[in-house]
């Protein structure tokens, strides 16, 4: 019998996001052919081709304002960097500033992370990155959850034999559920943070919302997962 996680924490944070239509962002967003990637289901198993070059591929599911992967592939020219993201208002707001940027090692992908393994290969990525994804507060959605375990068994299959997943989120609940699926499952985990500004954790690379909520002195949680036993 697996030991369940009880986080206890003063601070429950509820995210209620209102997404206001954007004419003409998907039409922006594929005027970057330099950047986007067209027909993501075309692409599995040539990533190395479409980069270029075999270095590392890390991919942030849910890439949101983009701050957060801009920076890292700013910071990394020898990584790949692929960011996902579903909704075409977010995605038009990520890639506001690509052009000025000139990241040779950074492509965007609108599309689904439900539908992952048609976009990836087996071993394809070297890492996965999920920051404050949708917590779907009812049980009845929990099978949405990016890391319930019908995802991971989809991360499984793409990601490489050494490769891991790093998560971070503001809700508390999410994140216990996040651990007991990883505990259930025996997966390996490291860097487990409560609260990532109190750890001073020199490797955190913030997004836009983390930096709100860290101002405000709110805990972001974090951690490193294998899935290698999976």
């Amino acid at each position: 019998m697996k030991r369940r996680v009880i986080l206890r924490n003063k601070f429950s944070i509820q995210r209620k996001m209102r997404l206001r239509n954007i004419p003409g962002a998907e039409e922006f967003i594929f005027s970057k052919k330099n950047y986007i990637i067209e027909n993501p289901k075309e692409t599995k198993g040539k990533w190395r081709e479409i980069f270029g070059n075999d270095n590392p591929i890390y991919s942030e599911f849910g890439t949101g304002k983009g701050k957060f992967i801009t920076t890292l592939a700013a910071k990394n020219p020898d990584i790949n960097y692929i960011a996902i993201e579903y909704k075409a208002e977010v995605l038009y707001k990520a890639m506001q500033k690509v052009e000025e940027l000139k990241l040779s090692n950074l492509k965007f992908m609108l599309f689904n992370v439900e539908f992952i393994e048609e976009a990836f290969d087996k071993d394809e990525l070297d890492r996965i990155y999920i920051n404050f994804c949708d917590p779907w507060h009812k049980k009845r959605h929990a099978k949405r959850r990016l890391t319930h375990r019908v995802f991971l068994n989809k991360y499984k299959t793409i990601l490489a034999e050494d490769g891991w997943i790093h998560f971070k989120t503001d809700n508390r609940k999410l994140f216990q559920f996040s651990l007991n699926e990883f505990s259930e499952l025996d997966l390996k985990m490291k860097n487990i943070s409560l609260d990532l500004a109190s750890d001073d954790f020199e490797e955190n690379v913030t997004t836009e919302y983390e930096e709100k909520f860290m101002l405000k002195g709110n805990p972001i949680f974090r951690v490193e997962v294998s899935i290698k036993n999976l």
